[in-house]
Parts: structure tokens; C-alpha cells; sequence
């Protein structure tokens, strides 16, 4: 009998400020994965706007990392990307008195953070949304990122399937 092949453990985190529109779009693709059947070592987190709780999670040793959140990158909006970021991008160190201000840190701090102590799993993928309106308050979503919110779990599930793959993480 041939012992099972151990899970990569995954954190999937939504990220993003449920009050500005589409920039709420991470935590509500976390909250439609928490609604799902889920593979075996897959974890998710509705984040939010607290980085420094999702820092902490990652700290637990996950052996991937999946953030989800709303990130301007010139499409148009309701675009989906599937980003790699490289370890050596958030090399720079914490400065002696830099402000770290937990209830709003973007991505990048989130990674710096996690870096600087040591957590950074094996593979950090970014599932983002191209955001239509982030900048005026209130809580619905533009159509085109409505509409993206499905393809978004999906994209999530797939982004999963690859990172639990036998070679995909050591």
C-alpha cells in the first residue's frame, strides 16, 4: 500500500475595503469560496482590510498563498489577472519606526510584512479585479465587477488545483 502524498496547505485571503465600492471584491470571492466544497488543505479568510491578522495567518505555515483583491492594472474593469509576485520584490527591510497601520495594509505591505518575519510560503500567486469605482464610498460593486465575481471563484479553484499539484510546491 503506497502512503498518500501529503496536501500543499493554501491560504486563500480576500482582500479590500468592503466600503469603497469594487475595492471589496477580495472578501466577497472569499466569502463565495467559504460557501463551496473546498479541496483537502485549502483555507480561506476574509481579510479585509486587516493586514496584519492575514500576516499572522501566513505565519502558521502555509505552504501557498493565494491573496484576491481589486488592483488597477490598466485593463478594462472587471478584467481578471493571475499575478506571480517574486519573493526578492519585498526584499526591503522594515525600517526602525516605520508605521505599519494594521486596519489598512495594501498587499505589498501585507507581503513586506510576511517577508520581513520570515513566512513567505513557497508560492504567492495574486488573483486580481480590475476595479471599475474605488474611489467613492459605498458597498455596490460596478457591473462588470459584479459580474466577474463567479469567474473570480473559479479562477480561484484553478489557481488552487495548480498550486496542490505534485510539482507545483516543495
Amino acid at each position: 500500500m503506497t502512503a498518500a502524498r501529503p496536501v500543499a496547505q493554501v491560504l486563500v485571503a480576500g482582500l479590500g475595503n468592503a466600503w469603497l465600492r469594487d475595492d471589496g471584491f477580495g472578501g466577497v470571492v472569499a466569502r463565495a469560496l467559504q460557501q463551496r466544497a473546498l479541496p483537502a488543505g485549502v483555507a480561506v479568510m476574509d481579510a479585509g482590510t486587516s493586514g496584519l491578522d492575514l500576516a499572522y495567518e501566513v505565519l502558521r505555515g502555509y505552504q501557498a498563498l493565494v491573496l484576491v483583491d481589486a488592483s488597477r492594472q490598466g485593463g478594462a474593469p472587471g478584467t481578471l489577472y493571475v499575478m506571480e509576485p517574486e519573493r526578492e520584490e519585498f526584499a526591503a527591510a522594515l525600517q526602525d519606526g516605520e508605521r505599519i497601520d494594521p486596519h489598512s495594509m495594501d498587499p505589498r505591505t501585507v507581503l513586506r510584512l510576511v517577508r520581513a518575519t520570515g513566512g513567505w510560503p513557497a508560492a504567492v500567486r495574486v488573483v486580481a479585479c480590475e476595479p471599475a469605482e474605488v474611489d467613492e464610498p459605498g458597498i455596490a460593486f460596478s457591473a462588470a465587477v459584479q459580474a466577474a465575481v463567479e469567474p473570480a471563484v473559479a479562477l480561484v479553484l484553478e489557481t488552487v488545483a495548480e498550486l496542490q499539484a505534485p510539482a507545483a510546491v516543495p
